[in-house]
C-alpha cells in the first residue's frame, strides 16, 4: 500500500488533519500527491516523514526547521535523538516505525527497526515493550476499521519469523528437564504469545513440544498421552462468550486431572472465568519466568 488519505496518516501519527494541512501550508512539511479528482493522498515515504517530524517536534525541534529538512537529514536526527529519549518515548517511536513499515509492506525497513529493537533491549524486553504493545495497537486499529486485516497478517508473520529464528538459535533442551506441551484451542490462530512462551521455556533449558494453532481436544488428548508432558500451556486470544470458554476449561480439567495446566492471553475474557485450583492463570511474562526458575 502506497496511498494513504489524510485521515489515515492522522490516525497513524496522532496529528489532526487540519494541523497536518497547516504544517503543509506554513512549513512545507509534506507535499501530498493529488488524484485526478484533486483529492490529496500520501505515499509511504511521506507517512514516514510525518512520523519523523512528530518525533523530532516532541524532542524540541522547531517545525520551521523540520519542514525544510530533506528526509535523509530527518532520519539522521531521529537516530541521534533515540539515544537521548526516555524508555517510554523510544518504545513509542519503535512501535510507530514498525507499524509504518508494515502497512507499506517495507520488509527491509521493518527488519532494520526490529534489529535495532533487539540490539537495544534483547528479545525478552523487546517483546514486552515493543512487540506486544504493537500487536495490541494493531488489533485496536483493525477492530475500529482503521487498518485492513492484511496489514496485521503481514506484520504478524514478520514477527513470527523472528521468534522462530530466535527459538532455533537456542541450544538443545536438557533431556531431564520438565516437558511442556504448548497449543492453541480450536479456532484460535494468533500464535505470537504462544511462540514467545515457547522461546522462554526453551531458553530456560526445559523441553517444549509445540502443537501450534487450532488444536482439537481429541488430538490434544492423544499428544498428552504419547508425550507424557508435565505441563500444558495454552492461550485464549480472541474474545469468545465466557460460557463457551468455561465449557472448554472444564473439558481440559476433566481430560487431564493429573496435569498442571497453565492459561494465558486475553485478560478481559479470562477475568470472567473460574480457573480453579487445577489451572493457573499466567498474567505476565514475569509470572512465567518465575515459574520456570522455580
Amino acid at each position: 500500500m502506497d496511498s494513504f488519505s489524510i485521515s489515515q496518516i492522522s490516525q497513524f501519527s496522532g496529528i489532526k488533519p487540519h494541523t497536518i494541512r497547516m504544517w503543509e501550508q506554513r512549513y512545507s512539511a509534506l507535499k501530498p500527491n493529488r488524484s485526478e479528482g484533486n483529492t490529496r493522498y500520501y505515499s509511504n515515504a511521506q507517512l514516514r516523514r510525518l512520523l519523523n517530524i512528530v518525533s523530532l517536534k516532541n524532542s524540541g525541534y522547531k517545525l520551521s526547521e523540520l519542514g525544510a529538512m530533506p528526509d535523509k537529514k530527518l532520519n539522521e536526527l531521529v537516530l541521534k535523538e533515540q539515544e537521548k529519549t526516555t524508555p517510554d518515548e523510544t518504545d513509542e517511536y519503535f512501535v510507530l516505525q514498525l507499524i509504518a513499515a508494515g502497512i507499506s509492506y517495507d520488509e527491509l525497513y521493518f527488519e532494520k527497526v526490529f534489529s535495532h529493537c533487539l540490539l537495544r533491549y534483547g528479545l525478552k524486553d523487546a517483546y514486552s515493550r515493543i512487540i506486544y504493545p504493537m500487536m495490541v495497537r494493531l488489533g485496536l486499529m483493525w477492530t475500529s476499521d482503521r487498518l485492513p486485516p492484511v496489514h496485521e497478517h503481514f506484520i504478524s508473520n514478520l514477527v513470527r519469523q523472528k521468534l522462530l529464528t530466535a527459538i532455533d538459535s537456542l541450544p538443545p533442551a536438557k533431556p531431564d528437564g520438565d516437558k511442556w506441551l504448548l497449543f492453541l484451542p480450536e479456532n484460535e490462530f494468533h500464535e505470537l504469545g504462544l511462540l514467545f512462551a515457547h522461546y522462554l521455556i526453551r531458553r530456560s533449558g526445559q523441553q517444549a513440544i509445540y502443537l501450534g494453532a487450532n488444536v482439537p481436544v481429541q488430538l490434544l488428548i492423544n499428544a498428552v498421552s504419547e508425550t507424557e508432558s508435565d505441563h500444558l500451556l495454552f492461550f485464549l486470544v480472541h474474545f469468545d462468550l465466557p460460557e463457551n470458554s468455561r465449557k472448554y476449561l472444564d473439558q481440559l480439567k476433566d481430560s487431564f486431572p493429573d496435569k498442571k495446566i497453565y492459561l494465558s492471553g486475553n485478560h478481559k475474557l479470562i477475568n470472567q472465568l473460574e480457573t480453579g485450583k487445577s489451572m493457573i492463570w499466567l498474567k505476565s511474562v514475569e509470572h512465567l519466568e518465575q515459574l520456570l526458575a522455580s
